[in-house]
């Protein structure tokens, strides 16, 4: 999906503040989609990208998580964690399904659907230009940011 125009979005954050891509124009934006607030992986994650938030900054990066819990289980989650990083509800699936990262997950042994945890990096003029998929919540804030330094 690398090198194409990012979807158009559409979606509430945590405050119920409607946000949209072309808000955005200008920046870059790092998109991160995790499964469920307040799970061990996506609170890992998503804290590694509350740390980094100044350094993504200097680089003109806003951070933006999706997932597709309610507004009141990110402002939980933002509360609980102290996050001021935009999280996006999509209790639709719409911008999860656009961005191609609903698919089957087996857990258990059990098949179902969900929220594969992949992120997409947007340049300035709203065009995907860097895709990671497999993506490891420890790791994975500082890989992203290490990308945009030696991209930049």
């Amino acid at each position: 999906m690398n090198n194409i125009s990012a979807p158009f979005f559409s979606l509430p954050d945590q405050t119920g503040t409607t946000r949209t891509l072309t808000e955005f124009s200008g920046k870059k934006i790092l998109i991160y989609f995790y499964p469920k607030d307040m799970t061990p992986g996506c609170t890992t994650e998503t804290i590694g990208f509350q740390e980094l938030k100044n350094e993504f900054e200097k680089y003109n990066t806003v951070i933006i998580g999706v997932s597709k819990d309610t507004i009141e289980s990110h402002q939980k989650f933002c509360s609980k964690h102290n996050l001021d990083i935009i999280l996006l509800s999509d209790e639709e699936t719409k911008m999860i399904q656009q961005y191609k990262v609903w698919k089957e997950k087996t857990m258990f042994g059990k098949k179902y659907m969900g929220i594969s945890r992949e992120s997409f990096l947007i340049n300035e003029e709203g065009v995907i230009i860097q895709h990671w998929s497999k993506v490891k919540p420890v790791e994975h804030p500082k890989e992203v940011l290490d990308y945009i330094k030696n991209s930049s």
